[in-house]
């Protein structure tokens, strides 16, 4: 499935793209870090034949707008979702949400007070300690990542992205999920949103999960190398009535590595 992002919406960052596909009870995909839309491409396809599926490209990722002095934080981020939400004139939406992805939910309903009918949290970023020593060593010396030669560019974005993984990626895949980060606005644009990462606004949310106002489904790729399946259970434990299941077969990209089991558990439940 080729997912046209044929929308746009404009924000104080830049602009945003997103599409729109099927019909039925609204339903938000959120992707996160350093994936775009693209990673939820099985899942819209399957949703869209009970659902409205909107899905997006966070601001300074994929094909929404990159640049130089962008704000692409975490803080930013939930912000532009409320917002977007809004636009579409939406009301209870059904959110699936992986990575950051699920920090900017959350602020988005905890913060921005936008309400959800249920909520799917995918390994995402939602509890403390997250980052990594790259992530330090990005944002201690941006300036210097991003003007690397694009080869060397291009090496570590892959083994980067290969670490988020179980298994080897089909060239296809992996080709799609380097594109966007390997223009000179892509590149830039990469380290940017790194140097960017701050706990601070996972911080501020956590004390407040036992407020979320929804029913809340966590999967969690058993071999998830970057956030392992322990936090998943952490914050199961943190937000109540949750529900928690892991997914084998898969690492932290859980919805391109296992998306026939992952389809299951939210079919489930949104049954």
């Amino acid at each position: 499935m080729t997912l046209d992002l044929d929308h746009s919406y404009l924000t104080e960052q830049g602009e945003v793209r997103f599409g729109v596909a099927g019909v039925g009870p609204p339903l938000v995909v959120v992707h996160g870090t350093p994936w775009s839309s693209y990673s939820y491409h099985f899942l819209i396809e399957a949703l869209s034949k009970t659902h409205c599926v909107y899905f997006y490209d966070l601001i300074g990722y994929g094909r929404s707008e990159m640049r130089e002095g962008q704000r692409v934080s975490l803080d930013i981020q939930g912000q532009i979702l409320a917002e977007l939400i809004t636009k579409w004139q939406i009301e209870n939406p059904i959110v699936i949400a992986h990575d950051f992805g699920g920090a900017i939910s959350l602020r988005a309903h905890l913060l921005g007070s936008i309400d959800y009918d249920r909520l799917v949290l995918m390994n995402v970023v939602a509890m403390a300690p997250w980052g990594s020593p790259f992530f330090a060593h990005v944002r201690t010396h941006e300036a210097a990542f991003a003007g690397v030669p694009n080869y060397i560019h291009r090496a570590i974005l892959e083994a980067y992205i290969k670490g988020a993984l179980h298994q080897e990626p089909q060239a296809e895949t992996l080709d799609n999920l380097l594109g966007p980060w390997l223009t000179a606005a892509g590149q830039a644009a990469f380290y940017r949103q790194i140097a960017q990462a701050d706990q601070k606004f996972t911080d501020d949310i956590e004390p407040l999960y036992n407020n979320i106002r929804c029913p809340v489904r966590i999967l969690w790729g058993e071999s998830d190398a970057w956030i392992p399946i322990a936090t998943g259970q952490r914050l199961h434990q943190a937000i109540p009535h949750s529900e928690f299941f892991p997914i084998s077969k898969a690492g932290h990209l859980v919805q391109l590595e296992n998306p026939q089991d992952v389809l299951v558990k939210i079919t489930e439940f949104l049954a």
